[in-house]
Protein backbone atom coordinates (compact mmCIF):
# COMPACT_ATOMS: atom_id res chain seq x y z
CA UNK A 1 0.00 0.00 0.00
CA UNK A 2 1.48 3.37 -0.80
CA UNK A 3 0.93 6.13 1.92
CA UNK A 4 -2.04 7.78 0.83
CA UNK A 5 -3.85 10.62 2.64
CA UNK A 6 -7.19 12.82 1.35
CA UNK A 7 -6.39 15.33 3.25
CA UNK A 8 -9.99 18.19 4.00
CA UNK A 9 -8.77 21.50 4.54
CA UNK A 10 -11.15 24.64 3.74
CA UNK A 11 -8.85 27.26 4.48
CA UNK A 12 -6.13 27.40 0.89
CA UNK A 13 -3.14 28.45 2.73
CA UNK A 14 -3.19 26.02 5.59
CA UNK A 15 -4.38 23.05 3.22
CA UNK A 16 -1.28 23.39 1.18
CA UNK A 17 1.41 24.24 3.44
CA UNK A 18 -0.35 20.88 5.00
CA UNK A 19 -0.12 18.76 1.88
CA UNK A 20 3.65 20.08 1.37
CA UNK A 21 5.18 18.66 4.85
CA UNK A 22 2.87 15.16 3.92
CA UNK A 23 4.56 15.11 0.77
CA UNK A 24 8.11 15.49 1.88
CA UNK A 25 7.44 12.78 3.74
CA UNK A 26 6.92 10.49 0.77
CA UNK A 27 3.31 10.49 1.28
CA UNK A 28 0.62 11.12 -1.68
CA UNK A 29 -1.29 13.63 -0.76
CA UNK A 30 -5.69 14.14 -2.39
CA UNK A 31 -6.11 17.90 -1.38
CA UNK A 32 -9.99 18.52 -0.65
CA UNK A 33 -11.70 21.89 0.24
CA UNK A 34 -14.64 20.86 1.67
CA UNK A 35 -16.68 17.78 2.65
CA UNK A 36 -18.50 17.90 -0.97
CA UNK A 37 -15.09 17.28 -2.78
CA UNK A 38 -14.24 14.76 -0.04
CA UNK A 39 -16.71 12.71 -0.02
CA UNK A 40 -16.18 11.37 -3.61
CA UNK A 41 -12.81 9.90 -2.80
CA UNK A 42 -14.03 7.73 0.37
CA UNK A 43 -14.86 4.08 -0.41
CA UNK A 44 -14.23 0.90 1.19
CA UNK A 45 -11.39 -0.03 -1.05
CA UNK A 46 -9.70 3.56 -0.27
CA UNK A 47 -6.09 2.52 0.62
CA UNK A 48 -4.89 5.33 2.55
CA UNK A 49 -6.27 7.46 5.62
CA UNK A 50 -8.47 10.97 5.84
CA UNK A 51 -6.98 13.99 7.80
CA UNK A 52 -9.47 16.43 8.07
CA UNK A 53 -10.31 19.70 9.48
CA UNK A 54 -12.90 19.66 12.72
CA UNK A 55 -14.61 23.02 11.74
CA UNK A 56 -15.23 23.89 8.01
CA UNK A 57 -18.03 25.72 6.19
CA UNK A 58 -21.39 23.32 5.53
CA UNK A 59 -20.74 20.26 6.55
CA UNK A 60 -17.89 19.89 8.95
CA UNK A 61 -15.50 17.30 10.12
CA UNK A 62 -17.61 15.34 12.14
CA UNK A 63 -20.10 15.03 9.33
CA UNK A 64 -17.22 13.72 7.24
CA UNK A 65 -16.32 11.26 10.27
CA UNK A 66 -19.95 10.35 10.47
CA UNK A 67 -19.94 9.56 6.49
CA UNK A 68 -16.88 7.71 6.44
CA UNK A 69 -17.56 5.46 9.28
CA UNK A 70 -20.83 4.83 7.68
CA UNK A 71 -18.55 3.90 4.18
CA UNK A 72 -15.65 1.72 6.20
CA UNK A 73 -15.96 1.97 9.61
CA UNK A 74 -12.25 0.43 10.00
CA UNK A 75 -11.29 3.47 7.36
CA UNK A 76 -8.86 5.99 9.80
CA UNK A 77 -9.90 9.48 10.31
CA UNK A 78 -7.58 11.79 12.04
CA UNK A 79 -9.21 15.24 13.00
CA UNK A 80 -7.51 18.53 13.31
CA UNK A 81 -8.93 20.67 16.27
CA UNK A 82 -8.33 23.92 17.20
CA UNK A 83 -7.94 24.60 21.37
CA UNK A 84 -11.21 25.49 21.74
CA UNK A 85 -12.51 22.22 20.18
CA UNK A 86 -10.08 19.33 21.84
CA UNK A 87 -13.56 18.45 24.15
CA UNK A 88 -15.37 17.89 20.56
CA UNK A 89 -12.31 16.42 18.96
CA UNK A 90 -12.34 13.84 22.20
CA UNK A 91 -15.44 12.78 22.13
CA UNK A 92 -15.08 12.47 18.27
CA UNK A 93 -11.99 9.49 18.89
CA UNK A 94 -14.93 8.03 21.69
CA UNK A 95 -17.04 7.62 18.52
CA UNK A 96 -14.72 6.40 16.04
CA UNK A 97 -12.19 8.72 14.59
CA UNK A 98 -8.03 7.33 14.78
CA UNK A 99 -6.80 10.27 16.66
CA UNK A 100 -7.11 13.97 16.98
CA UNK A 101 -4.04 16.90 15.97
CA UNK A 102 -4.29 20.88 17.83
CA UNK A 103 -3.27 22.85 15.45
CA UNK A 104 -0.69 24.05 14.78
CA UNK A 105 0.67 20.18 15.08
CA UNK A 106 4.36 19.66 14.45
CA UNK A 107 5.47 18.34 11.84
CA UNK A 108 6.94 14.91 13.46
CA UNK A 109 3.76 14.36 15.35
CA UNK A 110 1.81 14.89 12.11
CA UNK A 111 3.88 12.29 9.74
CA UNK A 112 3.98 10.06 12.96
CA UNK A 113 0.11 9.72 13.35
CA UNK A 114 -0.99 9.72 9.66
CA UNK A 115 1.85 6.85 9.10
CA UNK A 116 0.24 4.90 12.46
CA UNK A 117 -3.15 5.07 10.99
CA UNK A 118 -1.77 4.17 7.75
CA UNK A 119 -0.44 0.87 9.45
CA UNK A 120 -3.86 0.57 11.06
CA UNK A 121 -5.50 0.81 7.74
CA UNK A 122 -2.85 -1.68 5.84
CA UNK A 123 -3.77 -4.33 8.87
CA UNK A 124 -7.74 -3.71 8.13
CA UNK A 125 -7.51 -4.35 5.23
CA UNK A 126 -4.54 -7.18 4.55
CA UNK A 127 -7.49 -8.60 7.22
CA UNK A 128 -10.25 -8.16 4.73
CA UNK A 129 -8.52 -9.32 1.93
CA UNK A 130 -7.42 -12.50 3.40
CA UNK A 131 -10.89 -13.17 4.58
CA UNK A 132 -11.79 -12.61 1.32
CA UNK A 133 -9.04 -15.11 0.12
CA UNK A 134 -10.67 -17.29 2.56
CA UNK A 135 -14.21 -17.11 1.26
CA UNK A 136 -12.63 -17.62 -2.58
CA UNK A 137 -10.55 -20.89 -1.09
CA UNK A 138 -7.22 -19.78 -0.94
CA UNK A 139 -5.91 -23.06 0.25
CA UNK A 140 -2.86 -20.35 1.94
CA UNK A 141 -4.73 -18.02 3.47
CA UNK A 142 -7.44 -20.90 5.02
CA UNK A 143 -5.07 -22.31 6.11
CA UNK A 144 -1.33 -20.79 6.97
CA UNK A 145 -1.73 -18.06 9.72
CA UNK A 146 -0.57 -14.96 10.59
CA UNK A 147 -0.30 -11.18 10.19
CA UNK A 148 3.93 -10.91 10.31
CA UNK A 149 5.84 -9.98 6.82
CA UNK A 150 7.36 -13.82 7.44
CA UNK A 151 3.81 -15.38 7.15
CA UNK A 152 2.52 -13.72 4.35
CA UNK A 153 5.93 -14.47 2.49
CA UNK A 154 5.50 -18.13 2.88
CA UNK A 155 1.95 -17.67 1.28
CA UNK A 156 3.19 -15.78 -1.26
CA UNK A 157 5.67 -18.59 -1.90
CA UNK A 158 3.27 -21.61 -1.51
CA UNK A 159 0.86 -19.82 -4.16
CA UNK A 160 3.80 -19.66 -6.75
CA UNK A 161 5.54 -22.97 -5.96
CA UNK A 162 2.21 -24.79 -6.23
CA UNK A 163 1.33 -23.96 -9.80
CA UNK A 164 5.09 -24.55 -11.41
CA UNK A 165 5.53 -28.42 -11.38
CA UNK A 166 8.05 -30.24 -9.90
CA UNK A 167 8.96 -31.69 -6.46
CA UNK A 168 9.39 -29.36 -3.38
CA UNK A 169 11.51 -29.44 -0.67
CA UNK A 170 9.47 -28.62 2.63
CA UNK A 171 11.98 -27.58 5.27
CA UNK A 172 11.41 -26.59 8.89
CA UNK A 173 11.91 -27.00 12.22
CA UNK A 174 10.39 -29.74 14.53
CA UNK A 175 6.20 -28.67 14.66
CA UNK A 176 6.47 -26.18 12.27
CA UNK A 177 4.04 -27.87 9.79
CA UNK A 178 5.30 -29.85 6.88
CA UNK A 179 2.46 -31.35 6.55
CA UNK A 180 0.48 -28.04 6.54
CA UNK A 181 2.64 -26.56 3.84
CA UNK A 182 2.58 -29.68 1.85
CA UNK A 183 -1.66 -30.03 2.03
CA UNK A 184 -1.48 -26.26 0.89
CA UNK A 185 0.61 -26.84 -2.12
CA UNK A 186 -1.06 -29.73 -3.01
CA UNK A 187 -4.48 -27.83 -3.01
CA UNK A 188 -3.01 -25.09 -5.07
CA UNK A 189 -1.58 -26.91 -7.35
CA UNK A 190 -3.02 -27.94 -10.97
CA UNK A 191 -3.64 -31.67 -9.09
CA UNK A 192 -6.01 -30.53 -6.51
CA UNK A 193 -8.60 -32.78 -7.79
CA UNK A 194 -6.20 -36.04 -7.35
CA UNK A 195 -5.20 -38.00 -4.41
CA UNK A 196 -2.60 -36.57 -0.96
CA UNK A 197 -1.23 -38.83 0.90
CA UNK A 198 1.01 -38.48 3.60
CA UNK A 199 3.87 -41.06 4.64
CA UNK A 200 6.35 -41.18 6.86
CA UNK A 201 9.69 -41.58 5.18
CA UNK A 202 11.87 -43.61 7.67
CA UNK A 203 11.39 -47.41 7.58
CA UNK A 204 9.32 -47.06 4.10
CA UNK A 205 10.43 -50.25 2.33
CA UNK A 206 10.57 -50.32 -2.17
CA UNK A 207 7.31 -52.46 -2.19
CA UNK A 208 5.17 -49.69 -0.26
CA UNK A 209 6.77 -46.62 -1.72
CA UNK A 210 6.13 -48.58 -5.01
CA UNK A 211 2.16 -48.56 -4.15
CA UNK A 212 2.09 -45.18 -2.33
CA UNK A 213 3.33 -43.68 -5.85
CA UNK A 214 0.90 -45.79 -8.00
CA UNK A 215 -2.13 -44.75 -5.26
CA UNK A 216 -0.95 -40.82 -5.75
CA UNK A 217 -0.59 -40.85 -9.71
CA UNK A 218 -2.50 -37.63 -10.43
CA UNK A 219 -1.52 -36.39 -6.64
CA UNK A 220 0.48 -35.57 -4.52
CA UNK A 221 2.91 -37.61 -2.16
CA UNK A 222 4.02 -36.35 0.85
CA UNK A 223 7.07 -37.74 2.23
CA UNK A 224 7.75 -36.86 5.83
CA UNK A 225 10.92 -36.96 7.28
CA UNK A 226 12.79 -37.99 3.61
CA UNK A 227 16.14 -37.80 4.29
CA UNK A 228 15.27 -40.83 6.62
CA UNK A 229 14.26 -42.75 3.80
CA UNK A 230 15.71 -45.97 3.64
CA UNK A 231 18.74 -45.90 0.72
CA UNK A 232 16.79 -48.47 -1.46
CA UNK A 233 13.58 -46.83 -1.19
CA UNK A 234 16.09 -43.60 -2.50
CA UNK A 235 16.77 -45.04 -5.82
CA UNK A 236 13.52 -45.68 -6.53
CA UNK A 237 11.82 -42.60 -5.47
CA UNK A 238 15.08 -41.14 -7.60
CA UNK A 239 14.02 -43.86 -10.59
CA UNK A 240 10.65 -42.90 -10.29
CA UNK A 241 11.28 -38.83 -10.64
CA UNK A 242 13.88 -39.36 -13.53
CA UNK A 243 11.17 -40.97 -15.68
CA UNK A 244 8.64 -38.45 -14.77
CA UNK A 245 6.60 -42.26 -13.47
CA UNK A 246 5.36 -40.50 -9.86
CA UNK A 247 2.93 -38.16 -8.81
CA UNK A 248 4.16 -34.69 -7.38
CA UNK A 249 6.93 -35.41 -4.74
CA UNK A 250 6.25 -32.92 -1.34
CA UNK A 251 9.42 -33.99 0.75
CA UNK A 252 9.57 -32.38 3.98
CA UNK A 253 12.43 -32.34 6.28
CA UNK A 254 13.64 -31.11 9.64
CA UNK A 255 17.09 -32.25 9.05
CA UNK A 256 19.95 -30.42 7.49
CA UNK A 257 19.65 -32.30 4.04
CA UNK A 258 22.80 -30.75 2.78
CA UNK A 259 24.48 -32.25 5.54
CA UNK A 260 22.75 -35.42 4.95
CA UNK A 261 23.99 -35.39 1.42
CA UNK A 262 27.74 -34.81 2.62
CA UNK A 263 27.62 -37.91 5.33
CA UNK A 264 26.18 -40.12 2.51
CA UNK A 265 22.90 -40.67 4.54
CA UNK A 266 20.85 -39.25 1.61
CA UNK A 267 21.42 -39.68 -2.22
CA UNK A 268 23.20 -36.52 -3.88
CA UNK A 269 21.66 -37.28 -7.00
CA UNK A 270 17.88 -37.56 -5.43
CA UNK A 271 18.55 -34.30 -3.70
CA UNK A 272 19.15 -32.14 -6.28
CA UNK A 273 15.88 -33.40 -8.01
CA UNK A 274 13.75 -32.32 -5.28
CA UNK A 275 15.66 -28.59 -4.24
CA UNK A 276 14.80 -27.10 -7.34
CA UNK A 277 11.37 -25.79 -5.60
CA UNK A 278 12.48 -25.18 -2.01
CA UNK A 279 9.75 -23.66 0.43
CA UNK A 280 11.57 -22.69 4.12
CA UNK A 281 8.80 -22.93 6.83
CA UNK A 282 9.79 -19.89 9.71
CA UNK A 283 10.50 -20.57 13.08
CA UNK A 284 7.73 -19.29 15.74
CA UNK A 285 10.86 -17.51 17.48
CA UNK A 286 11.54 -15.47 14.15
CA UNK A 287 7.58 -14.02 13.99
CA UNK A 288 7.00 -13.74 17.91
CA UNK A 289 3.85 -11.15 16.61
CA UNK A 290 2.02 -14.02 14.36
CA UNK A 291 1.67 -15.98 18.16
CA UNK A 292 -1.21 -14.14 19.67
CA UNK A 293 -3.29 -15.15 16.06
CA UNK A 294 -1.96 -18.64 16.46
CA UNK A 295 -2.76 -19.09 19.59
CA UNK A 296 -6.55 -17.45 19.43
CA UNK A 297 -7.02 -19.95 16.21
CA UNK A 298 -6.04 -22.84 18.25
CA UNK A 299 -7.91 -22.07 21.63
CA UNK A 300 -11.04 -21.31 18.99
CA UNK A 301 -10.35 -24.85 17.56
CA UNK A 302 -10.05 -26.76 20.86
CA UNK A 303 -13.07 -25.40 22.01
CA UNK A 304 -14.64 -26.12 19.00
CA UNK A 305 -13.88 -29.98 19.30
CA UNK A 306 -13.88 -30.16 22.94
CA UNK A 307 -17.66 -28.62 22.72
CA UNK A 308 -16.76 -25.82 25.18
CA UNK A 309 -17.62 -22.25 25.42
CA UNK A 310 -14.36 -20.25 24.74
CA UNK A 311 -13.06 -18.01 27.69
CA UNK A 312 -11.51 -14.57 27.40
CA UNK A 313 -7.63 -14.90 26.81
CA UNK A 314 -5.98 -12.61 29.09
CA UNK A 315 -3.20 -9.88 27.23
CA UNK A 316 -0.74 -10.85 29.74
CA UNK A 317 -0.76 -14.56 29.02
CA UNK A 318 -0.55 -13.32 25.14
CA UNK A 319 2.32 -11.14 25.75
CA UNK A 320 4.19 -13.88 27.93
CA UNK A 321 3.84 -16.37 25.09
CA UNK A 322 5.50 -14.21 22.76
CA UNK A 323 8.60 -13.81 24.86
CA UNK A 324 9.09 -17.66 24.47
CA UNK A 325 11.42 -19.27 22.03
CA UNK A 326 9.05 -22.20 21.37
CA UNK A 327 11.17 -25.05 20.15
CA UNK A 328 8.20 -27.42 19.67
CA UNK A 329 6.51 -23.99 17.32
CA UNK A 330 3.21 -24.35 16.51
CA UNK A 331 2.88 -27.93 17.37
CA UNK A 332 3.54 -26.85 21.17
CA UNK A 333 1.86 -23.56 20.39
CA UNK A 334 -1.32 -25.77 19.70
CA UNK A 335 -0.78 -27.83 22.81
CA UNK A 336 -0.83 -24.76 25.31
CA UNK A 337 -4.13 -22.91 23.54
CA UNK A 338 -5.64 -27.00 23.99
CA UNK A 339 -4.62 -27.15 27.46
CA UNK A 340 -5.70 -22.97 28.22
CA UNK A 341 -9.20 -24.22 26.41
CA UNK A 342 -9.61 -27.15 28.82
CA UNK A 343 -9.05 -24.97 31.45
CA UNK A 344 -5.47 -25.69 32.46
CA UNK A 345 -2.42 -23.39 32.34
CA UNK A 346 -0.63 -23.10 29.01
CA UNK A 347 2.77 -23.24 30.89
CA UNK A 348 1.34 -25.39 33.86
CA UNK A 349 5.29 -26.90 33.68
CA UNK A 350 7.34 -24.34 34.15
CA UNK A 351 7.74 -20.89 36.33
CA UNK A 352 7.15 -17.44 34.44
CA UNK A 353 10.71 -15.42 34.35
CA UNK A 354 11.56 -12.07 34.90
CA UNK A 355 10.18 -10.72 31.52
CA UNK A 356 6.88 -12.73 31.41
CA UNK A 357 5.96 -11.65 34.33
CA UNK A 358 7.06 -7.42 33.52
CA UNK A 359 4.64 -7.90 30.25
CA UNK A 360 2.06 -9.29 32.45
CA UNK A 361 2.04 -6.31 34.61
CA UNK A 362 2.27 -4.12 31.69
CA UNK A 363 -0.57 -5.46 30.07
CA UNK A 364 -2.59 -5.12 32.83
CA UNK A 365 -1.47 -1.18 33.54
CA UNK A 366 -2.43 -0.66 29.63
CA UNK A 367 -5.92 -2.23 29.81
CA UNK A 368 -6.57 -0.30 33.40
CA UNK A 369 -6.31 2.57 31.95
CA UNK A 370 -8.65 1.89 28.67
CA UNK A 371 -11.23 0.83 31.27
CA UNK A 372 -10.99 3.99 33.48
CA UNK A 373 -10.78 6.68 30.38
CA UNK A 374 -13.76 4.17 28.52
CA UNK A 375 -11.31 3.06 25.59
CA UNK A 376 -10.30 6.78 25.04
CA UNK A 377 -6.35 5.82 24.08
CA UNK A 378 -6.01 9.88 23.92
CA UNK A 379 -6.46 9.67 28.01
CA UNK A 380 -4.99 6.77 28.59
CA UNK A 381 -1.61 7.63 26.91
CA UNK A 382 -1.31 10.89 28.90
CA UNK A 383 -2.52 9.06 32.01
CA UNK A 384 0.29 6.97 31.65
CA UNK A 385 2.86 9.65 30.94
CA UNK A 386 3.03 7.62 27.29
CA UNK A 387 3.97 9.21 23.97
CA UNK A 388 0.70 8.42 21.55
CA UNK A 389 3.05 6.19 19.27
CA UNK A 390 4.81 4.33 22.12
CA UNK A 391 1.25 3.65 23.90
CA UNK A 392 -0.41 2.49 20.24
CA UNK A 393 2.89 0.09 20.02
CA UNK A 394 2.07 -1.29 23.21
CA UNK A 395 -1.30 -2.34 22.39
CA UNK A 396 -0.36 -3.86 19.14
CA UNK A 397 2.24 -5.94 20.91
CA UNK A 398 -0.20 -7.56 23.98
CA UNK A 399 -2.98 -7.36 21.30
CA UNK A 400 -5.39 -4.81 23.32
CA UNK A 401 -8.18 -3.15 21.65
CA UNK A 402 -8.99 0.70 22.63
CA UNK A 403 -11.83 -0.17 21.24
CA UNK A 404 -13.04 -3.25 23.57
CA UNK A 405 -13.63 -0.80 26.56
CA UNK A 406 -15.86 1.41 25.12
CA UNK A 407 -19.31 1.74 26.76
Amino acid sequence: MNGRVLLVEDDAPVREALAQTLELAGLKVTPAGSFIVAKDHISRTFEGVIVSDIRMPGKDGMELLRHAQKTDPELPVILLTGEGDIPLAVDAVGNGAFDFLEKPCPTEQLVTTVERALGARRIALDERHMKASIQAGDAASRLLFGHSELAERLRAQCRQIARVPGSVLIEGAPGSGLSKVAEVLHLLSPGAAGPFVKTGAAGLEPARLRDALRVTEGGSLFLNEVTSLPSDSQSVLLDALEHDMSPRILAGTTQDAVRATEDGRFNADLYYRLEGLRVRIPALRERPEDIPVLFRHYVALSCEQSGIEQRPIPPGLLASLMTQDWPGNTRALMNSAMRFALGLSPDENQELGLAEKMAQIEASLLEDSLRRSKGNATLSAQSLKLPRKTFYDKLAKYGIRAEDFRE
